[in-house]
């Protein structure tokens, strides 16, 4: 059910939502794939209830991080209130809009337990719960006076699960939402693009198709942390040439010791020339005595970066070098810088295929559609180890 007051459709999550806030409910939780609306009904919620409270409330948004912030809620609030966001109460710096009514809302990035261990609010929303820290929830909703609310695809079981929290008669927990609960805002296309990924990944169709709780098993890099920045030393990277309806991805990578940084440093879905690839990685800061590892099977291209002044050294190719690049990343501590998101994403759905004929094991072939952060990173890293530490031979070839 969708219902429209003004220029704002309100989807049926947000009639429960509303519906749980008014009977005086404590926690509000929703699972569901893409498309259903869950974080922008939320939204729209936060915007209302500050807007029309008679006395100053003060609610909190958080997620995993502050990038992550800005490339989702925050760009949702703002395109929420529209004409009637007043920048002379919105804050940018510590990320707070006021109302002239005392109402406050706060974007809080919640990396660090520490941050919500002394403030308190009225209310609290938790967007993409399953990649916050039990301890960050606790801190933050024992200080939460009156609602707390979480969103998240259903990729696998976390902590919410283990703590039983579905079952608590003082929350309300909607799960299984999809486009169909939102007929009037997902575009035909969107939905075909959607229900392609039914037979080339089952796993990701059953999350955003059917709303149900997926088996991430099969993870190609399975752990991984995230930093602040990278840290000093000598850099490399690695390049996805992508083009048509592939993103071109540079990732920047160090290696200290057993542990590996890596930064996404652009990802950009529009074809690019290599004239356009090379002014981005200028913009970017890549210098001459840098190397960059780009996709082996494009030697024309590479030859046209080596002319516009980049080190473009020889890459790993040819049979057996995908298994020993993924051999060699997982070889270390993985980290990826916080503003790195759609590496981050990809990291975690970058699995094996599973095999059709015998369920539970797995083919060597991995989903595309997350693949490609993940290999300029494969790239950077096995070519550099390669070069630099010696590499297998049975495992290797070069161009």
């Amino acid at each position: 059910m969708v219902t429209e007051t003004k220029n704002i459709i309100l989807t049926s999550v947000f009639t429960q939502l509303m519906d749980a806030w008014m009977s005086g409910k404590r926690r509000f939780f929703a699972s569901g794939g893409t498309t259903s609306s869950k974080t922008y009904s939320i939204m729209q919620f936060l915007v209302l209830v500050l807007s029309k409270a008679e006395s100053p409330l003060l609610a909190t948004v958080t997620s995993e991080s502050m990038p992550h912030l800005k490339r989702g809620v925050i760009r949702d609030f703002i395109n929420i209130m529209g004409e009637e966001l007043m920048e002379s109460q919105w804050n940018r710096t510590d990320m707070i809009y006021n109302w002239h009514n005392g109402c406050r809302l706060e974007f809080v990035s919640g990396d660090h337990p520490e941050k919500f261990t002394g403030a308190r609010r009225d209310i609290l929303f938790c967007n993409e719960l399953n990649n916050i820290l039990r301890d960050v929830y606790r801190e933050a909703d024992i200080r939460t006076s009156r609602f707390t609310m979480g969103d998240w695809n259903p990729y696998f079981e976390f902590w919410f699960h283990d703590e039983k929290m579905d079952k608590d008669r003082e929350n309300v927990y909607v799960s299984g939402l999809t486009y169909h609960d939102t007929p009037e805002i997902v575009s035909d296309a969107l939905i075909q693009q959607i229900e392609s990924y039914k037979d080339k990944d089952p796993m990701f169709y059953r999350v955003h198709g059917l709303g149900l709780l997926g088996q991430v098993e099969g993870l190609v890099y399975p752990l991984f942390e995230q930093v602040d920045e990278l840290p000093e030393g000598d850099y490399f990277y690695g390049l996805d040439w992508g083009f048509a309806s592939d993103p071109c991805v540079l990732t920047k990578h160090i290696i200290l010791g057993d542990k590996l940084f890596s930064k996404e440093m652009f990802y950009d879905r529009t074809g690019l020339t290599n004239d356009e690839i090379g002014r981005k990685m200028d913009l970017c800061g890549v210098k001459g005595n840098q190397p960059v590892y780009p996709d082996p099977d494009e030697p024309k291209s590479m030859e046209e970066l080596r002319r516009l002044h980049f080190w473009i050294p020889d890459v790993m190719q040819g049979k057996g070098s995908v298994a020993y690049g993924v051999q060699k990343v997982n070889q270390y501590y993985q980290h990826w810088t916080r503003d790195s998101l759609n590496c981050i994403r990809e990291q975690r759905n970058f699995r094996y295929i599973e095999d059709r004929q015998h369920p539970g094991q797995f083919t060597d072939r991995t989903t595309h559609q997350w693949s490609h952060g993940m290999s300029s990173r494969r790239y950077a890293v096995s070519s550099y180890q390669a070069v630099w530490h010696g590499a297998e031979p049975e495992a290797t070839s070069y161009m």
